[in-house]
């Protein structure tokens, strides 16, 4: 839906329909806050089958992939059980009953494999002492391609090695975004940039769109530039229940619920029904929490304002062209000067 003014804005449900395809691996670009549940939410809506599935530090976000099928296969660092010791989470039961396949990474490791792909390398080294452990030794549906090992050419020295990961898509929600998908982010990065780097195409959800000139005036914030991105979507809550620094905390209210109904025969079931598929988008949603618990149970998670302060990116370059576009040197515009350089002979058409 890009539009003739370069604008990639669209809705949840256009760019999940385009740019998740059944089949895809799969990443979430947040790194344990920031969660875009949205997102998540809009694939399990559609149905979307066998993903491969990437999460670092997996929360609920992970469970809810296996729960609703759209998850075929995992690659992760941490699984955190949901359901208490007794009864287990649904990816351990998934499991251990067949119906998924998990590749299990340290945090490192999986890091690695990360940054081998955004680099463009086919593959990276990681630290020898992984291969005493059974992360190492135990192999998945990767099997040999899990880890290699070579000899390092300037020690001599075995040397274990990761293989590059590049996701077909990474889903991200950040702070802010422009027209084009500059996105900009701030807080507890983990691994967002390298796995939005590392993937092939990059959905963005914000809390808010911003004019350019606001990307423009804070840079350092852009963790992913606008041409990398397929789909931008101004999607307030775009994370919630997770915290966002900037906006909002942790909703421990969602929370609560969601882990009891992890704890209940068809408590999950019953979950999906009333806040997934139950709801056609993300304001539905808000708007659902806000009958369950009320206005004043949002509210409390607000973020307190805490600002940092400005920086001052002047610097002491005097530019050739005056405010009007005109040359100080020439006295010509762009065109003029274009227009002598080719009366001149010195200028090269490569078109």
């Amino acid at each position: 839906m890009a539009a003739n003014n370069g604008s990639k804005v669209m809705t949840t449900k256009e760019a999940i329909s385009r740019f998740v395809n059944d089949g895809d691996s799969l990443i979430t670009g947040n790194y344990n806050e920031s969660m875009p549940m949205s997102l998540l939410f809009e694939i399990i809506r559609q149905k979307k089958r066998g993903l491969t599935y990437y999460s670092q530090s997996g929360s609920f976000d992970g469970e809810f992939m296996a729960f609703s099928g759209c998850m075929e296969k995992m690659i992760s660092a941490f699984v955190y059980k949901w359901g208490g010791s007794t009864r287990g989470g649904i990816i351990e039961q998934y499991q251990r009953a067949g119906k998924i396949q998990v590749e299990d990474y340290t945090n490192f490791t999986y890091n690695a494999r990360l940054a081998a792909g955004a680099f463009g390398y086919s593959c990276l080294p990681v630290l020898p002492a992984i291969m005493d452990s059974d992360v190492f030794k135990i192999r998945g549906f990767m099997g040999d391609k899990k880890f290699g090992v070579i000899t390092c050419p300037f020690t001599g020295k075995q040397t274990p090695v990761v293989p590059a990961a590049n996701p077909d898509v990474c889903v991200l929600h950040v702070q802010r975004a422009d027209k084009f998908g500059n996105a900009q982010h701030w807080g507890g990065l983990g691994s967002t940039v390298h796995a939005c780097l590392a993937s092939r195409k990059i959905i963005v959800s914000c809390e808010e769109l911003v004019e350019p000139d606001i990307i423009k005036s804070s840079p350092h914030h852009t963790i992913v530039p606008g041409f990398r991105v397929s789909a931008v979507i101004e999607e307030p809550f775009g994370c919630h229940p997770f915290e966002i620094v900037g906006f909002r905390g942790l909703d421990t209210a969602m929370f609560s619920l969601i882990n009891q109904a992890f704890k209940i025969d068809g408590g999950l079931d019953v979950f999906f029904d009333e806040w997934i598929y139950g709801l056609p988008d993300r304001s539905a949603y808000i708007q659902h929490y806000i009958e369950v618990f009320g206005q004043d149970m949002l509210n409390r998670y607000n973020a307190r304002s805490y600002y940092s302060a400005p920086a001052n990116y002047g610097i002491p370059f005097q530019s050739g062209w005056d405010i009007n576009g005109i040359s100080n040197d020439l006295g010509v515009d762009m065109e003029g000067l274009e227009k002598l350089i080719e009366e001149r002979g010195e200028l090269v058409d490569v078109n």
